[in-house]
């Protein structure tokens, strides 16, 4: 399937995702909030990868929010249908935060390669990926509040879960660039590469030995990390309990050690599709 914001190709277990519009810095235009979710969804649901990266081309990762996006959710402060539009734009942000939840929600892990500007929504973006690596020049910025405005399309919930609160606030507050080096040093991206070409291939690496291991035993340490994250330390031991008691798979295990011993790749049977409705 062809995508108008960006490119998707899949081989050898990844899903690679590629913002297509660099002469608009890869502003989110409406295509974009409609066609990530049902791309992501698409490959969750059906096990069409192992692993999903997302990247850019150009000199941006994305701007954030193209401003046909941003004025169609206007509200008017005068308009006599006030708390009638404020209903609406409720809705409508929640079908935005949707659209990045699906890269939360997705089975697979979902890895971003960051070059340059990662603005606005692109924040919110990224805070919802499993893991984000830069290039030097990249930068983070959350630029709503520049623009009287509180993010809202998940950056505050994730956010502050990542990098120590006080950052959080502080580049929030002050909607001051957080460059590549400081961004990793707070645990906001894995690693810095020096260039886009070393990013995206130290990224492709870091995906190709993902897509290596048992896509079940990835899966389940996907949903265990993001479960832990939101739960307390009793409730999550439990759950990986109840997890391994149901899903840990012996043919995986005597796959690995087969392997091993033969200095073969292992291989593993993919998830299976999942079937939504009746």
């Amino acid at each position: 399937m062809t995508y108008a914001s960006f490119t998707l190709d899949i081989a050898e277990g990844v899903a690679h995702v590629r913002f297509s519009r660099p002469e608009k810095a890869n502003s989110m235009n409406a295509d974009f909030w409609r066609e990530l979710p049902e791309a992501v969804n698409d490959i969750s649901d059906n096990a069409r990868a192992r692993v999903i990266v997302l990247s850019a081309e150009g000199k941006h990762f994305t701007s954030g929010m193209d401003i046909s996006v941003f004025m169609e959710g206007g509200l008017d402060a005068d308009s006599d249908n006030r708390e009638i539009q404020a209903e609406w734009f409720r809705h409508h942000v929640k079908s935005l935060q949707d659209a990045f939840s699906a890269l939360e929600n997705a089975r697979q892990p979902v890895l971003a390669a960051c070059q340059g500007g990662v603005i606005g929504g692109g924040v919110d973006l990224v805070t919802a990926c499993d893991c984000r690596y830069a290039s030097e020049d990249a930068f983070f910025c959350v630029q709503e509040t520049a623009i009287g405005m509180t993010a809202d399309v998940g950056t505050f919930p994730r956010l502050v879960k990542l990098i120590p609160e006080g950052w959080a606030r502080q580049i929030a507050y002050t909607a001051e660039r957080l460059p590549a080096a400081k961004a990793r040093d707070i645990g906001l991206v894995n690693e810095v590469f020096p260039d886009h070409k070393a990013l995206l291939g130290g990224v492709l690496d870091i995906a190709a030995k993902i897509a290596a291991h048992s896509p079940l035993a990835v899966a389940g340490a996907k949903r265990m990390a993001n479960y832990a994250r939101d739960h307390s330390t009793a409730d999550a031991l439990d759950y990986i309990g109840v997890w391994n008691a149901a899903m840990l798979r012996g043919e995986d295990i005597q796959q690995s050690y087969m392997a091993k011993m033969e200095k073969r790749a292992p291989v593993f049977d993919d998830l299976l599709p999942v079937k939504k409705g009746l």
